[in-house]
């Protein structure tokens, strides 16, 4: 097996296919034998993926003609992200990748010659292409932009908070222990953990390590959700008794979290539209101990699952772009389209709209994406404020992120979160 040529095709299937990165990794690791294999893999795709429209724009300074084949371009661009960013001798990231173009021949010069000009000129190719700021920033044009005109002030430290390895926070399951006592025993074992400043069950270990490997997850007394998500279940103003509806729940972090935070909550509902996302939620779950009712349903269609009962909270993680999560997910630069947007904000306007009716008068709603833009967040809100009667805005008092015109914005990096939106709307009665 050579792991460069496998790189390239699940680059392949990333930029061209438009599948993610993280399920075709999936698919492919398992299958090899050596952890080192597997770890150099994953690093050669995140790697060039988060770098793409970089690398992309020196690679077009390479060539006088754009390269057709796309597994040809793919080991390109994994040849320039070596010679750029990783440890890799150069002499070997030029002739590994050379060698991983196989039986293609006719690719071998074509590779070399690009590869040993970039070390010879890498100055001066590098300056040209970071000329630009959506190649220095590596970003989609039309994000760079889009994020340029709602946030003029914040967008170049958002955009690199977006190229900066993601940290690896935990929730505490606060019905089993103390976040002391977890940073205690943590710290017994020579893991450093550092306690969240905004919220009290987010702790960030000072380095990341494998989820199975951190003591007490496996036990359920430990889960890994980003401090931003965690605020979710505050927010929602829980209280014994009261039936809670969990919306879009996969994959089950803010359902686990409402039953840690008030097991007293007379029922916890988690609806998702995949069945398949949905069994993690069991998983996650039945991990922790915890019990909620799971039903497969389209949040826009609750006829064909609501039991006519009404729900005194409800929690809307609505379908979103997911650029608060980008550093998480570098691949979503490359899936994400401009398009995609207004039909994002048209399904979060009709979700609001269709489960709007299953809270009980005096009832709470907590909506929440992971995107920074817009247009999803407080246009969709006020959209449906302005529309719906009887819903009103609850302020959302707090010192993290920044105020909206309807709920908080939290911008990927504040507090070193994910980037986040929550909106708290009432019911009149």
């Amino acid at each position: 097996m050579n792991t460069r040529a496998l790189a390239a095709d699940i680059l392949v299937d990333v930029a061209h296919a438009g599948k993610s990165l993280s399920s075709v990794l999936e698919q492919n690791l398992p299958g090899i034998a050596q952890a080192t294999d597997r770890s150099f893999i994953q690093a050669l795709t995140y790697g060039v993926v988060r770098w793409y429209w970089q690398l992309d724009g020196i690679l077009d300074q390479l060539t006088r003609k754009p390269i057709k084949d796309e597994t040809v371009r793919m080991l390109a661009l994994l040849g320039l992200y070596q010679l750029r960013y990783m440890r890799v001798k150069p002499h070997a990231a030029v002739s590994e990748t050379v060698k991983a173009a196989g039986g293609k021949t006719w690719a071998k010069p074509l590779l070399n010659g690009v590869l040993r000009t970039y070390q010879r000129e890498q100055a001066r190719l590098d300056r040209v292409a970071d000329e630009q700021p959506f190649r220095a920033y590596s970003h989609p044009e039309w994000l760079v932009n889009q994020l340029r005109k709602d946030w003029p002030e914040d967008w170049p430290a958002l955009l690199d908070h977006n190229n900066a390895p993601p940290p690896l926070t935990l929730r505490v399951n606060r019905l089993r222990q103390t976040r002391a006592d977890v940073i205690q025993r943590l710290a017994e074992q020579g893991i450093a953990a550092t306690a969240s400043t905004v919220c009290d069950s987010a702790l960030t270990l000072d380095q990341p390590m494998a989820v199975d490997a951190i003591p007490g997850f496996s036990e359920g007394h430990l889960s890994v959700q980003d401090t931003a998500a965690q605020l979710a279940a505050g927010l929602m103003q829980l209280a014994p008794g009261l039936r809670v509806l969990d919306l879009c729940a996969a994959p089950g972090g803010k359902t686990a979290h409402l039953l840690e935070a008030c097991p007293e909550l007379a029922a916890v509902v988690a609806v998702d539209i995949s069945t398949e996302r949905l069994a993690r939620v069991r998983q996650n779950l039945d991990r922790i101990g915890l019990e909620a009712t799971l039903i497969t349903g389209d949040a826009t269609r609750p006829d064909t699952w609501w039991d006519g009962r009404p729900f005194d909270r409800i929690l809307v993680d609505a379908p979103c772009s997911a650029t608060g999560v980008i550093r998480r997910h570098p691949d979503i630069k490359l899936l994400r389209q401009p398009g995609d947007i207004a039909a994002l904000a048209r399904t979060q306007q009709a979700i609001l709209r269709a489960v709007w009716p299953l809270l009980a008068p005096g009832g709470v709603l907590v909506y929440a994406t992971c995107s920074v833009l817009r247009r999803e967040n407080e246009a969709t809100i006020a959209e449906f404020l302005g529309q719906q009667g009887d819903a009103f805005d609850i302020p959302i008092e707090a010192d993290w992120g920044l105020p909206a015109g309807h709920g908080r914005q939290i911008l990927t990096g504040h507090a070193d979160m994910d980037g986040f939106y929550y909106a708290r709307l009432g019911k009149t009665g």
